[in-house]
C-alpha cells in the first residue's frame, strides 16, 4: 500500500515545472521591458534637457553677439561723430582715443559673458553722453554764432547805409557849394570898347586914337563877399595879339600866369557897379578886337567889337 500511496507521476511533475519556468520567463521580460521603457524615458528626458540647454546656450550666444554687433556699431558711429568734429580739443581727442581703443579691444575679444557686454554698454553710454553734451555745446555755440553772424550782416548794413546816406549829403554838400561858388561869381555885361585921342575925345577911326576904354557893369550878387576887387582886362588885337604895356604884366589865373592890358580897382558891396577901364597904346588897326574881364580867379566876362 505504501508503494502505491506514494507512487507519482513523473510526467505530471515535468509538465509542472514546465509552467514554472515559462511563468518565471514571462516575469523576467516584463521586467526588462520596464527597465528598457525607464531607461527610454529617462534617455528622452535627458535628450531633451540637453537639446534645451544647448538651444538656450546658442540663443545666449547669439544674444551676446547681437550685443557686441550692437556695441561695435554704436562705437564706430561715436569714433565717426567725434572724428566729424575735427576739432583740436584735447578732451574730444582724449574721448576719440578711449572709443578707437575700446573698438580694438572689442576686436580682440574672444570670449564673451553678459558682466562684460553690460560694462561696455555703460562704456559705451558714458562716451555717447559725453558726445550728446559736446553736440549740444556745439549747436549752441552755432546758434550764437549765426546770431552774431546775422547781427554783424545788420550792423554792416546799418553802416553801409548810414554811409551811403552821408555819401549823398556829401555829394549834396558839394553840389551845394559848387552852386553857392559858382552863385557867387561875379559877372559883367554890357562890354563896349571906344577910342580916344590925346583929349581923351572920342573918335570915330581907331588908328587916330592914342587909348581904348572898356566899359561894362558887374551884376549885383548877393552870394558874392563884398569888398574890393582888382578887375583885370585883356584886349587882343584883329590879328589874335594881347595888348600890353612895356612891362608885359601878369596876374594868376587858376595857377598860371596871364598876361593883361590894364587892371582896376572896384569896390564892390553887392549891387550893380559901373566900370570903365583904360589901356594906352598905340599902332591900332581897324577889325575886331577881343575883349575877356577877370576877378577872383574867374573870367566874368567876355566880347568882341569891330573898330573901324
Amino acid at each position: 500500500m505504501a508503494d502505491t500511496k506514494y507512487d507519482y507521476d513523473d510526467n505530471r511533475y515535468d509538465d509542472y515545472d514546465t509552467e514554472t519556468d515559462d511563468a518565471a520567463v514571462k516575469k523576467s521580460i516584463r521586467g526588462y521591458r520596464v527597465v528598457i521603457i525607464l531607461l527610454a524615458v529617462i534617455l528622452a528626458g535627458i535628450s531633451a534637457l540637453y537639446f534645451n540647454l544647448n538651444r538656450q546656450q546658442q540663443r545666449d550666444y547669439e544674444l551676446l553677439k547681437v550685443d557686441r554687433d550692437s556695441i561695435q556699431s554704436n562705437l564706430a558711429g561715436l569714433i565717426t561723430e567725434y572724428d566729424s568734429l575735427k576739432f583740436t580739443n584735447d578732451t574730444i581727442a582724449a574721448k576719440l582715443v578711449e572709443a578707437n581703443e575700446m573698438m580694438e579691444q572689442l576686436k580682440r575679444e574672444r570670449r564673451w559673458n553678459y558682466a562684460k557686454i553690460k560694462e561696455y554698454e555703460k562704456e559705451v553710454g558714458t562716451l555717447r553722453s559725453v558726445m550728446r553734451n559736446y553736440l549740444k555745446q556745439i549747436d549752441s555755440l552755432n546758434s550764437l554764432n549765426k546770431k552774431l553772424v546775422a547781427e554783424n550782416v545788420s550792423y554792416r548794413k546799418e553802416i553801409s547805409t548810414a554811409n551811403l546816406r552821408a555819401d549823398v549829403a556829401e555829394e549834396k554838400a558839394s553840389e551845394l557849394e559848387n552852386k553857392v561858388r559858382q552863385g557867387a561869381v561875379l559877372r559883367a555885361r554890357d562890354i563896349g570898347m571906344v577910342a580916344l585921342n590925346e583929349k581923351d575925345n572920342e573918335v570915330t577911326r581907331v588908328k587916330r586914337a592914342v587909348t581904348l576904354r572898356v566899359d561894362f557893369a558887374i551884376s549885383s550878387n548877393e552870394l558874392a563877399n563884398p569888398g574890393n576887387r582888382k578887375v583885370y582886362l585883356c584886349i587882343k588885337s584883329p590879328d589874335g595879339y594881347l595888348l600890353t604895356s612895356e612891362s608885359m604884366p601878369t596876374f594868376d589865373y587858376q595857377g598860371m600866369a596871364t598876361g593883361y592890358s590894364a587892371m582896376r580897382e572896384v569896390d564892390y558891396q553887392n549891387e550893380d557897379v559901373d566900370v570903365s577901364i583904360y589901356y594906352r597904346g598905340s599902332g591900332f588897326t581897324e577889325g575886331q578886337y577881343s575883349i575877356e574881364i577877370y576877378t577872383d580867379d574867374n573870367l566874368i566876362g567876355s566880347g568882341s567889337v569891330s573898330m573901324r
